[in-house]
This record gives C-alpha cells, structure tokens and sequence, in this order.
C-alpha cells in the first residue's frame, strides 16, 4: 500500500530530525498509517511539524491515495484522540483548584450534591474514585444525554473502596470531572476548556465541536476490521463493562458522526491537532505559563504530575502509576495515550513534549517506533 508524498514538514526542522521524518514517512510506506500529524516540541520550541495522508477514511487494504486524494490531512486537521483527552478535562477541574475554588481533598458530595461515593476530588482526578462504568446499562442514544448519565454516577455504589486501588475510569472519567467543573463554575466543560484554556493558550482542540470545527475532522477508521473487540477484552469483564456501556464508542459509524462531534464527552471525544497538544505540554512543562499566559502555578503543576497512586489497575490489567490525570511513565515522563494510537506527553528529563495524532485505530507500536528515532537525535 504505498504512499505519494505523505508528508510534509515545517521549515523550522532541524536536519538532525531527519531520522524521526523518515520513520513518519515509512509508516505511510508501509501501510501502516493513513492519516496522521507528528509534533515535536524541544526546549520550549517546535522542532518537528509533520503531517500526513488524508483525513478521509480508508479500510484496510485500500490504497490511501485512492481512498482519499481530494481530502489530504492538513495542520489544522482535527481528530478523535480518545483517552488523550482525559488530562484535558483534568487540567479544566485542576485550573479551579488552582484558583481556590476547589479542594482536592474535599468529597465530591461537597460540590456535587447527591453525589453517594463517599470519593475525594483527588481520588477521582486519580481513577481511584471506584466508578469505572457507568453501573446502568443504557443505548447507544444516551451517548450524549449528559444530564442521564452523571445522574446514573451520581447515585452509583463504588465498585471498591474511593482510594483503595485504581481502574481506569475509561468512559466514566469526563463526566465525573466535567460534573464537578459545571457543579462549580455554571458553564459546561467544553464550554470552560474553551475559554479558560485553549483560547488563552491559543490551542487547537475542544470538546464538543461546531460546524465549521466538524468539517475539519479526519475520519477514523480500523486498521483491522476486528479492533473494537480485540481492545475489548473478555466479555462481561471490568475492561469490558467501562468501554461497552453505552454502546458505540468505538463503532466509526458513531464516532465519525456529527451527533458524537458535537457532544461534549470529555473522557474519549476529545477532538485535536498534534500541534495543539504539544503546546499544551510545552505549557505544562514551562510551569504553567506558555507564551506569557500564566494559566497554572508551578507548584498546582508539580502537584498534578506527582504520582497519586502506584499499583494494578483493575481495567488496564496491568501495573499503573496515576497522577492527576496523566499517566507517570518509569523515564519520568507524564501524559495519555489513547485508545487506537494517538498519544501525548512531556518528557521532563529530555525537556521535549510529543504529539501524535492518528485515524487509523490501531496498536502504539507507531508512536514506539517514532519515539525510538527521536531520542537519538536529542
């Protein structure tokens, strides 16, 4: 399945990132990517810009060309990211800490009337509230009745004790935060992303999108036909029951639709560009001030990339280590990965953040192998 000219590239890229344009390129070649954007921020500034394929969806074994000549994938493209998004609608709650508007340590319940888990603000920001699926069963038409669904969280028993172990809340998170966002401040999350956050720190990315905003999107599609039940795990399992409920989050007959773009579903519908997250973590790893826009203190960012919490995660099946939103990587490094291949994060030591934005639901062994080219040219 070869490629055209997949790619191109800002000029502000150094010759010695040659081998991580090469590595973009071959993924293209190879048939292994569609559509994606790669940025790449290194001591405070971009370094790489790539962009590639078409926004267009492309089944498996379809030339990209072919499939999507007329739609090529643009800087200004934007994409589902999935679970990328979670520390997006974390940072939005971790703003009113920052501000005094909310304790960390507080019970949600203190924001949140009615709320029955006896959880902190803390434990929830950490995946460790006890609420990883939402716990009624509902159709694939409640996706976006916001109001149903917190109040299906809001009267739910914990599944283990608030703090007590972790599982990621993969569906459930964005509305456990962006309640609390709303409960305290009267706009919704997207709403408040939009103007306490992207607009300030001029980023490329929301929650709930407008027409024009729609027509910018690239469209997902499988890299295998059979992913949305290979990344489900065993049927009627923890894993299982935190994606599945409701249905459709990963049906791209949903998720490529105007009603999901529209929807503000903060933990998975986050909608970005590469270059947008990137700048986000640039700003992140600044201390909280990016460009001259103060947005975070040092300290509410010190504390929001410190682990939470170290041990198994009961939906990743695997050991975790949480910060408030992020995900602590062993190198030091903090950010998200989402499910099918986008990622993001910042890497303290090295002092560069990456970006990487796909269509094309698949494995991370994309970003693995772009990040194998770029450290050797740090």
């Amino acid at each position: 399945m070869p490629v055209t000219n997949p790619t191109s590239y800002s000029r502000r890229m150094h010759t010695r990132f040659a081998p991580v344009r090469d590595c973009f390129h071959d993924l293209f070649a190879a048939g292994r990517e569609t559509g994606a954007a790669l940025t790449v921020w290194h001591d405070g500034v971009p370094v790489i810009e790539l962009v590639g394929g078409t926004s267009a969806a492309v089944p498996p074994g379809v030339v990209v060309p072919a499939a999507g000549a007329d739609r090529p994938w643009r800087p200004d493209t934007l994409v589902d990211v999935y679970s990328v998004g979670k520390p997006v609608v974390a940072l939005c709650l971790l703003l009113l800490v920052d501000r005094g508007r909310v304790d960390l340590d507080a019970p949600v319940a203190a924001y949140w009337p009615g709320f029955r888990a006896p959880a902190t603000v803390r434990q929830v920001l950490a995946h460790t509230a006890g609420l990883p699926a939402f716990p009624l069963p509902r159709p694939a038409a409640a996706i976006t009745d916001w109001d149903l669904l917190c109040a299906d969280l809001a009267a739910a028993e914990p599944e283990w004790t608030p703090g007590a172990v972790a599982g990621e809340h993969a569906w459930t998170y964005g509305h456990l935060v962006g309640e609390v966002v709303r409960r305290v401040d009267g706009r919704s999350v997207g709403r408040f992303l939009a103007e306490e956050i992207a607009g300030p720190w001029r980023l490329d990315l929301a929650f709930g999108l407008g027409p024009a905003d729609r027509r910018r999107c690239a469209d997902l599609s499988y890299g295998d036909p059979g992913w949305p039940d290979l990344v489900r795990g065993e049927p009627g399992s923890l894993r299982a029951r935190a994606l599945d409920n409701p249905p459709g989050g990963r049906d791209v007959a949903v998720v490529n639709g105007d009603r999901w773009r529209a929807a503000e579903i903060p933990a998975v519908n986050l909608h970005a560009t590469a270059s947008a997250l990137a700048r986000l973590y640039a700003g992140l790893l600044a201390g909280g001030t990016l460009d001259g826009v103060r947005l975070f203190g040092p300290d509410l960012v010190a504390e929001a990339t410190r682990v939470q919490y170290a041990g198994p995660d009961l939906v990743l099946d695997r050991t975790a280590h949480w910060t408030l939103g992020m995900q602590w990587e062993p190198d030091g490094s903090w950010g998200m990965g989402g499910i099918g291949g986008s990622s993001a994060w910042a890497d303290p030591d090295r002092g560069y953040t990456f970006a990487y934005v796909t269509a094309r639901l698949a494995d991370h062994d994309r970003v693995d192998e772009l990040v194998e080219a770029l450290h050797p040219c740090l």
